[in-house]
């Protein structure tokens, strides 16, 4: 968190996962070790807190601008900043973008979804709720890129009690990516 105090961007994207291990993977590192999960549990919980923070990332790219800050890299990339002008200028380029960073998201996640195996059922079907809710989110933003600039994209509550349900009996819903 030192990071928002003195830089505002992340150039690369070993800049971002600097700054997501130390926000969030060390989250994920806390959870397993308070749900006294074995130590093979370790990596996949940095890399569930990796994924879910990089889809906030993607979610509050217009709550960041006004900040002044960018986490997501913008190598490899024509665009010059996460702005919605930029944005509106070139949204073939924009939306590309978005829909790549939403895939390394999701290979993130796949992982993370790997040491599920290792979390006891009560603990599992919060956790796997909310990851869904996550999937939920970068799906919406798959969608319309363009949509981050138009409101904050959050699952309604019917649907988070409908994934936890399913949860609850067993029911396998895919994400819908």
């Amino acid at each position: 968190m030192e990071h928002d105090l003195s830089e505002s961007t992340c150039e690369t994207l070993e800049d971002v996962l600097t700054y997501i291990y130390g926000s969030a993977e060390v989250i994920g590192l806390f959870m397993a070790r308070i749900m006294d999960l074995d130590e093979a549990s370790f990596p996949y919980a940095a890399m569930l807190g990796r994924a879910m923070q990089y889809i906030n990332f993607i979610r509050d790219i217009a709550e960041d601008n006004e900040l002044g800050r960018r986490y997501l890299p913008l190598l490899d990339t024509s665009l010059v900043s996460l702005k919605e002008e930029e944005a509106k200028k070139n949204p073939e380029a924009f939306s590309a973008f978005i829909r790549r960073e939403i895939e390394r998201y999701q290979g993130w996640q796949r992982e993370a979804e790997e040491g599920y195996a290792y979390i006891p059922r009560r603990y599992r079907i919060p956790i796997m709720t909310a990851a869904d809710m996550y999937c939920w989110t970068a799906s919406q933003i798959a969608k319309d890129p363009l949509v981050v600039f138009e409101r904050q994209v959050k699952p309604p509550k019917s649907r988070i009690l409908r994934k936890g349900v399913a949860h609850m009996l067993g029911v396998a819903l895919p994400c819908p990516i």
